[in-house]
């Protein structure tokens, strides 16, 4: 009796040590795509110009993003200066913080057409998730609205109704991008990123943009003042225009994007 006991005294007593500090349990095993099934796909999509064909005069369609904030100066008033076309795509926000930006526009619309960016600079992607660490629009309803609550702050700040439309953080998935072609805009992509997101420094940001090939659609920002990128993307616009570039609007010329996006 006594052995019987003892022995269940031992059994017991790792048990009664564990309560306080319990042995660490084993990883629960997941299938490794189990992430993977739950995210949706998403495309950053690739978009160009019709090239020139000319080694000496490349074309180069330069799109620029107004997603909030202010307007960089630095880089309107060298567009305005050095006569250098640009297709700005502009938030519903950025348009209520910045009437004599819009106004300026409105003045040069030989250089500049404005196009559809959105109503609150969130993702078009039609499902709950996180890019970048912005919440996506999360429902094809919420795309829709982003999508026409920017085009009709365009209407409302007396600019053209929007043929293109670029989303936050330029990635979408597929039935998002049906979507927004069914709602008659085609889906602009790019080729160059320019600026890292306006994060980049101003050096890397010339050197990138300046380095632009026949047939590139270049993304960069118009909307980060504070930001060293926007110096380099000011030098580059110059270096760019010092080669001959032939500078077009998305509305110029064809443009050839993938993923269904212009097609």
């Amino acid at each position: 009796m006594r052995r019987a006991l003892f022995s269940t005294f031992l059994i017991l007593l790792p048990l009664a040590a564990g309560a306080e500090n319990p042995p660490a349990r084993p990883p629960v095993s997941r299938p490794a795509n189990a992430s993977a099934a739950l995210a949706p796909k998403l495309v950053e999509p690739h978009l160009h110009v019709a090239r020139s064909g000319n080694a000496v005069r490349p074309r180069v369609a330069l799109t620029f993003d107004a997603c909030m904030g202010q307007a960089d100066q630095r880089i309107l008033s060298t567009l305005v200066r050095e006569r250098i076309p640009a297709t700005i795509f502009v938030t519903a926000r950025w348009l209520k913080k910045n009437p004599q930006s819009v106004a300026i526009f409105l003045q040069n619309l030989d250089l500049f057409e404005l196009q559809n960016h959105g109503q609150n600079h969130v993702p078009a992607v039609d499902v709950p998730v996180l890019i970048y660490g912005i919440a996506a629009a999360g429902s094809p309803e919420a795309v829709r609205q982003e999508v026409s609550g920017g085009a009709d702050a365009m209407l409302a700040a007396g600019l053209a109704a929007p043929r293109w439309f670029r989303g936050s953080t330029a990635k979408y998935d597929p039935s998002a991008i049906r979507q927004i072609r069914d709602m008659g805009y085609r889906v602009a992509g790019y080729s160059l990123n320019g600026d890292g997101g306006s994060l980049l420094g101003a050096d890397v940001a010339e050197k990138r943009i300046a380095a632009a090939k026949d047939g590139d659609v270049v993304l960069a920002h118009i909307n980060q003042p504070t930001h060293a990128a926007g110096e380099g993307v000011a030098r580059a616009l110059i270096a760019l225009k010092r080669r001959g570039v032939e500078f077009v609007r998305l509305s110029d010329v064809d443009g050839m994007g993938d993923d269904d996006t212009t097609q």
